[in-house]
Order: structure tokens, then sequence, then C-alpha cells
């Protein structure tokens, strides 16, 4: 079967979601397609090139078929797809952040966010806004997937995680130097993940809906 793109890419994907980032060179990606590694500089020049065509691809899975009207919804419900793209491949969270991403599908979720906003305030608040969804989405993601990949390479749920940690915290609590780390210890609730990001992400959209007022008619 000739090469082409999309199959290199596919590949690379698939190399990703396997075994990380660490997990894809040209080389080994021309081994995924029983190709000779020069036959793929023929389509990608660097892995830097086919790491952004990776990060594009996995985009389209983020634009939703339809933009909301709303524009609370249209950005929630992108945040939530972004989330659960990085959950089926764990590798993106490493790439998400940086300058923009250029191709097709990434600047078609950009365009989603910013139509969303559009008219709501100038053309600098909104990219502001949508700066700020985007910094709120990166980091809980990464620290979700922290989270995952501890958990895999300790073979430590996060319950598991706790009761072992906790002689050692009780200890430190102990001390009384860390009052308010105790109280939230003790008193607080814990909450799934996917509980923590919406329940963060809707403080971001509220913090700004104060920010945007649509011009009068």
């Amino acid at each position: 079967m000739p090469l082409d793109r999309e199959r290199i890419v596919a590949a690379a994907i698939a190399l990703a979601d396997e075994g990380g980032l660490e997990a894809v060179s040209l080389r080994k990606v021309a081994a995924r397609l029983n190709a000779g590694p020069m036959r793929l500089y023929g389509y990608i020049s660097t892995k830097q090139e086919l790491f952004d065509l990776m990060v594009d691809e996995v985009h389209a899975e983020i634009l939703p078929a339809e933009q909301p009207g709303d524009w609370r919804e249209a950005l929630r419900i992108l945040a939530h797809r972004t989330r659960q793209a990085a959950l089926r491949h764990v590798w993106l969270a490493d790439l998400l952040g940086g300058r923009p991403t250029l191709g097709p599908n990434g600047m078609a979720v950009t365009e989603a966010k910013l139509a969303a906003l559009d008219g709501f305030a100038d053309i600098d608040t909104v990219l502001r806004a949508v700066e700020t969804v985007s910094s709120y989405l990166t980091g809980a993601i990464r620290r979700e997937i922290a989270n995952l990949r501890a958990e895999r390479a300790t073979g430590l749920s996060k319950r598991e995680w706790q009761r072992a940690s906790g002689p050692h915290l009780t200890k430190m609590l102990a001390t009384g130097r860390f009052p308010a780390l105790t109280k939230a210890v003790h008193d607080g609730t814990d909450v799934d993940a996917e509980t923590s990001f919406a329940t963060g992400l809707d403080w971001v959209l509220d913090a700004l809906a104060a920010k945007l007022t649509r011009p009068p008619a």
C-alpha cells in the first residue's frame, strides 16, 4: 500500500497511544508501516512536524458537529471534548499550550472558541477570555494526566496511595504547622476528576461572564 501523510500520522498516533511520545520516531513509524525510514522524508521533514500533524489530527475529535448558540455551552462543550480527547490520547497533555496549532483542525477549534464570544466584547477582551479558558484546560488536563501516569507507574490507585501515605500525612499534620491543610484533609469533600474539572470550568466561565457584555443593538 502506498504511503501518504494520513497513514503516517495514523501510525504515529497509534504508537503514541501505546507508549507515549517517546515511542514515536520516524524510524519506528516507518517500521510500523513496513517501509524504509527514508521514504517518510518525502512526506515528513522532522519529528516536530510529525507531532504537529498528530496534534492537528486529534483536534478533529475535539470539534463538535454543531456550534451551540449559547457562548457558555459552546466553550463548555469544547472544553469537555478536549479533556476526553486527552484521556484517549494521554500524550496530548504534553503538547497542549505553547504556540497555536496552525493545522486546519486546530484552527477550526480556535475559530469555534472565538466565534462563541464574537460580539460580546472587543476583540482584545475576547482573546484574553479564550486564553484564560485554554490556560485552565491545559492546567487541569495536565494535572489529571499526571495523576493517571503516577497511578500506572506505581500500580497504586488514588485510594491505595492515600492509604499508603496516611501514616506520614497524619504525622505531619499532628505537628500543628499546617492548620489550613489539616482542615482541608479532614473536612474537605473528595470528588472525582470529572466533577473537579467541570466545577473549575464553571467558575472560569462565571468569571468571564462578568467581563463579557454584549453591546446594545
